[in-house]
């Protein structure tokens, strides 16, 4: 295991690969996420918006899952920029990044966890140079959220994901030591 998994961070696919039923996925009533985010490695903090137009469906999952265990990660990553939007994930005054895959699963207690994933938009110099940001191809996204009130989550900006067997967690990389932790988590329908 690389010192840059130190942080264990095991996340959302490992969602996505469980035995939980997701919830009734739909083109989906479009929702908004809001949060404060704080990034550990640099100190700064900032809001981020999350815009669900659509949920993924069940068979947009299953394509995912297929690729990354018969055919690797690169592949995966292909085959998610080839998918239809269903958001978008910015900072205000940005352009932000288009969501391809999201989705969420409904927990015991009434809450549920939403997972969403991009490509990751690589600099010139990170596509000529190829340092080991290059490697970490996707941004990943991860919220907790309870019943009632505000939650939780972690994003990982740049991040690679593993995943060789169904029965086995899928992994999600983290580039720095930490993700960036999304706090108080707010959700809004979309107009």
């Amino acid at each position: 295991m690389s010192a840059s998994r130190v942080s264990g961070l095991v996340l959302g696919l490992a969602v996505l690969a469980s035995g939980v039923a997701p919830m009734a996925q739909t083109m989906g009533i479009p929702e908004r996420f809001s949060a404060n985010a704080v990034d550990v490695n640099s100190g700064q903090t900032g809001r981020v918006e999350i815009s669900i137009r659509r949920w993924s469906t069940p068979a947009e999952r299953e394509q995912l899952l297929g690729t990354l265990y018969k055919e690797g990660s690169d592949e995966l990553l292909q085959k998610l920029e080839s998918m239809r939007s269903v958001g978008r994930i910015y900072t205000p005054g940005s352009i932000g990044y288009e969501l391809r895959y999201a989705e969420q699963r409904e927990l015991p207690d009434g809450g549920r966890v939403i997972v969403a994933a991009a490509a990751r938009r690589m600099s010139f110099y990170e596509l000529l140079n190829r340092p080991r940001s290059a490697d970490y191809p996707f941004t990943w996204v991860q919220i907790d959220m309870p019943k009632a009130g505000a939650g939780e989550g972690v994003l990982a900006v740049a991040a690679r994901v593993y995943g060789d067997n169904p029965n086995r967690p899928i992994e999600v990389e983290n580039y720095k030591l930490e993700p960036i932790r999304l706090q108080t988590v707010t959700a809004h329908e979309e107009d």
